[in-house]
């Protein structure tokens, strides 16, 4: 059966590229084709639309222009810090501990554990307490003890909830520590001042902001030293070996420079919707619990722990009636596994199988809103009723 529209509703997952977005890429495949690093006229060109880029992306983080490096996603960005930094670590004889938390990125965490299985880096997990956010305390005590990267996620994928992040990575330097964060989730939405924040290294992923997928940013303190995790030629200062991909670097510099012109304008967008989509759902699906902060979180972000409710069978009733959501992290959907951030906040192994997440965007309309409590509220009724469980 045919729904009767499609709303989509999981743009933490992903953003349709805006079209001035593709005007501002469209001569870099084809007019401006060379390699940037050629040393005639056609690399010319691309070098300096890839610098000019990179100034751009600079003015919006307050950085030199020299600390942006150039990837081809955020998990790359993260993957870069985190062992760049942790290497770089071991090679001059620094204490080999890696320092995170339960609500990370799978391109964080993941990572950590490879580090520590197959590589012999001590591994410690920061907890958080019910809403996400990082006890400090526990952050602190995790610190003294020393350590060689701390990583704590801006805002969650999955739940939306964002840190406090000028308080930790303030703590992570008391112990010289170097500070890194996931901001893919934030881009676009939060403010990416890194001074403001305190940062040493923070990731970006364009299509998180209307950009291009395939192409990411880190940033790198002046002064942090990272083994590169990509060998090859000196591509961004020897930090990231690859050819440039400079349409994408265009487009993700138009991307996040109209997010932030624009920013009050989707904020305040982003927000009614957002708070409509809980209010409706708070009154309309009996026993929905919200995950995460219930304030502090993304003005796009809208997650929810129904019980009585298999996440995937309810992704499936959902996209039959024409709407596109997740049950937590896009990178878990059709994972049958409880949802480990959930976990991490304190819900049940069953609970954390009851994860759904709504994201809304440019395009979300308060009649989507209205469409989409519809379905989930029939959809919600119909699976308890198939599982013999309660339906109000």
């Amino acid at each position: 059966m045919v729904p009767k529209r499609e709303v989509y509703l999981d743009n933490s997952a992903s953003t349709p590229v805006d079209p001035r977005v593709i005007e501002a890429m469209l001569p870099y495949f084809g007019e401006v084709f060379g390699n940037s690093t050629a040393s005639h006229r056609q690399g010319h060109r691309g070098e300096s639309a890839i610098e000019d880029a990179r100034e751009t992306i600079a003015g919006i983080l307050n950085c030199a222009a020299r600390e942006i490096v150039f990837t081809s996603c955020g998990t790359e960005s993260d993957n870069l810090a985190v062992r760049g930094a942790a290497w770089n670590a071991r090679r001059r004889g620094i204490l080999t501990r890696l320092i995170t938390t339960p609500v990370e990125h799978s391109a964080v965490i993941n990572t950590m554990r490879q580090m520590r299985n197959l590589m012999d880096f001590e591994m410690e997990i920061v907890p958080v307490d019910k809403s996400g956010r990082v006890m400090t305390e526990a952050f602190r005590a995790a610190c003294q003890r020393g350590g060689s990267i701390a990583s704590v996620i801006y805002a969650s994928n999955e739940v939306g909830v964002i840190q406090d992040l000028p308080l930790l990575s303030s703590i992570a330097h008391e112990y010289d520590i170097p500070f890194h964060t996931d901001a893919v989730q934030a881009g676009g939405q939060l403010s990416l001042d890194v001074n403001e924040l305190g940062v040493d290294m923070l990731s970006l992923s364009a299509h998180k902001f209307y950009g291009p997928k395939g192409v990411g940013i880190l940033y790198v303190k002046n002064g942090i030293q990272l083994e590169p995790s990509q060998s090859g030629g000196s591509h961004e200062d020897g930090r990231r070996a690859g050819t440039h991909n400079t349409a994408f670097i265009v487009g993700m510099a138009k991307a996040l420079e109209l997010a932030y012109q624009e920013n009050e304008a989707r904020l305040s967008h982003f927000a009614a919707m957002r708070d409509r989509l809980i209010q409706g759902i708070l009154e309309s699906v009996p026993g929905a619990e919200i995950s995460g902060h219930p304030t502090q979180r993304l003005p796009s972000h809208a997650s929810f722990v129904i019980p009585d409710v298999d996440a995937n069978a309810l992704l499936m009733h959902l996209d039959m009636g024409g709407v596109c959501a997740s049950s937590g992290s896009s990178c878990k959907t059709g994972d049958p596994e409880p949802s480990e951030i959930l976990l991490g906040l304190g819900f049940t192994p069953s609970e954390a199988k009851c994860g759904l997440r709504l994201s809304v965007g440019l395009h979300t309309t308060a009649d989507d809103i209205d469409y989409a409590l519809d379905v989930l509220a029939a959809s919600v009724a119909k699976l308890r009723r198939l599982q013999g469980a309660p339906v109000s």
